[in-house]
């Protein structure tokens, strides 16, 4: 009876292309196809009178038992494995998933059950990758777009080009490209898409402007490529939103461009000190050349003039020599100081000082540069005055500045020095009825080796004022000035009473 069965099942099973199996009530396998034997790697006698459970994973035995208890009260075909997951065990201890279509039927007076198996791992794992797909395009921090070649209308749009555009799915399936590129007109689109559609080109790549939903507008990267979908020709659209790269840009054009400045005034200090050096050396040359001329001449005829009646000559060309040894010594200690302000080695000493002290010291030594009927008009009632300042500051910056009022003044005029203090302040007021200084001049005048243009002929390193300013400024003091060309100038000195140590 069985063997009539089996033989009856094996012709049935073969004219199918599926694996098929065939159980009694008990679940024991009654017959198989050949497909089953590949689908599954056994051999027909490995199978059969052996319970199903051997081509179950062990993990389901348990819930198998009911599933086919129900199955066959309900007596009715079922598809199974949609709807929920099925899987077989091969020979091999391999899982693969499938589905089965269960068939109850019955010869004989006994019940069977039929399943058609299908393997579906190719499906599954096409399936799975399709998904895998989909999450990339939705999950891409980029932009893509894929629509229409020929009417340009959107067909499918990622999360992300969603979300940073502002429209959702549906309103950008009844939009096209055009409609958020407001620098491209229809024309001007199909032009640029026209080298893919020719096959010219593989991809384009180009920058554009995008107009989100709420009117803003974001610089974008677009990689343009032609594909197909559902038969059709479509362009996909990979956008990158470059708005961090056009800040960066900006800022790095900002910064080339600020250091571009920097290096012009560089450049321009550079330049500006190369002839300040030009300058200085003509200055010394100059300077120095002309005291040691007369010093050379004095002493020359000092050798000639033997007699006693003669004293008077040797006596006046030795007051040259003096003067200009004075003078001499005078260039280089402003040199000095010079090279000491710019060093940083200049150590000031704060002492408690009369002023009387000294304005006598600067007037006694000013009176031998006089010129002839020149007169210097000196403060009284200044014996109470007193200063907690670095004296020789003091000194040298009075000094400076009277010497220049007797200078640049000419003979039979006056200088007057004028002092006041306060609670808090001594105010120094220089003034000559000198030649003056251009108004054109005046923006320099505290300039390193600047000098006034009516005073280029008069001696002069130009350098004096620039000494005083430096160091008033460097003991908490100021210098300030008025002058009219041709009149006068009057130099403001202004000095903090008591410096706190």
């Amino acid at each position: 009876m069985l063997n009539k069965e089996q033989d009856i099942f094996n012709v049935l099973f073969e004219a199918v292309s599926e694996g098929v199996i065939v159980v009694d009530d008990q679940q024991k396998i009654v017959s198989i196809n050949s497909s089953i034997e590949k689908m599954f790697g056994y051999e027909k006698d490995e199978l059969v009178h052996e319970k199903l459970n051997i081509l179950i994973p062990k993990n389901y035995h348990a819930g198998h038992g009911d599933h086919f208890k129900s199955f066959l009260n309900k007596k009715e075909k079922r598809q199974m494995g949609k709807g929920r997951h099925l899987y077989g065990a091969r020979k091999n201890g391999d899982i693969f998933p499938l589905e089965a279509g269960l068939n109850p039927f019955k010869i004989y007076g006994k019940t069977f059950i039929m399943a058609l198996i299908i393997d579906v791992s190719e499906r599954k794992k096409a399936e799975e990758e399709l998904i895998h797909w989909a999450n990339i395009f939705n999950e891409s921090l980029n932009e893509i777009y894929i629509f229409s070649s020929d009417t340009y209308k959107f067909i499918n749009v990622n999360l992300g080009a969603q979300k940073n555009i502002g429209y959702d799915l549906t309103e950008l399936k009844s939009l096209t490209p055009l409609d958020i590129k407001p620098d491209y007109t229809e024309a001007q689109f199909r032009k640029k898409v026209q080298p893919l559609l020719e096959k010219k080109e593989d991809k384009l790549i180009f920058e554009t402007v995008h107009l989100r939903k709420n009117g803003t507008k974001y610089p974008v990267e677009i990689h343009l490529q032609l594909s197909s979908f559902k038969g059709k020709e479509v362009f996909v659209a990979i956008i990158l939103d470059i708005t961090e790269r056009k800040n960066y840009t900006k800022k790095l054009e900002n910064t080339v461009d600020q250091r571009t400045i920097e290096l012009k005034k560089a450049l321009a200090k550079e330049q500006e000190l190369n002839e300040l050096k030009t300058k200085f050396l003509s200055l010394v040359s100059h300077e120095f050349k002309t005291p040691l001329s007369g010093i050379l001449t004095s002493t020359i005829l000092l050798g000639k003039y033997k007699l006693t009646e003669q004293q008077e000559k040797r006596e006046k060309h030795l007051e040259t020599i003096t003067n200009k040894v004075h003078y001499l010594n005078n260039i280089l200690n402003d040199f000095l100081s010079v090279e000491k302000l710019e060093t940083g080695k200049i150590k000031y000493k704060y002492d408690n000082f009369k002023l009387s002290k000294v304005v006598d010291e600067v007037i006694y030594n000013a009176n031998m540069l006089l010129k002839v009927g020149q007169k210097i008009k000196y403060p009284e009632n200044i014996d109470e005055i007193s200063l907690t300042q670095d004296e020789k500051t003091i000194e040298l910056s009075l000094s400076n500045l009277v010497n220049n009022a007797i200078k640049y003044s000419p003979e039979n005029s006056v200088i007057e020095i004028g002092i006041k203090q306060d609670a808090f302040h001594t105010t120094f007021n220089i003034k000559d009825n000198g030649m003056g200084i251009p108004e054109a001049d005046q923006k320099n005048i505290f300039n390193r080796y600047f000098r006034a243009e009516n005073a280029l002929l008069t001696q002069g390193t130009g350098i004096g004022l620039n000494i005083i300013k430096s160091h008033l400024e460097n003991i908490g003091g100021t210098i300030t000035f008025e002058s009219k060309e041709n009149i006068g100038s009057t130099f403001v000195m202004k000095i903090i009473n008591e410096v706190l140590l």
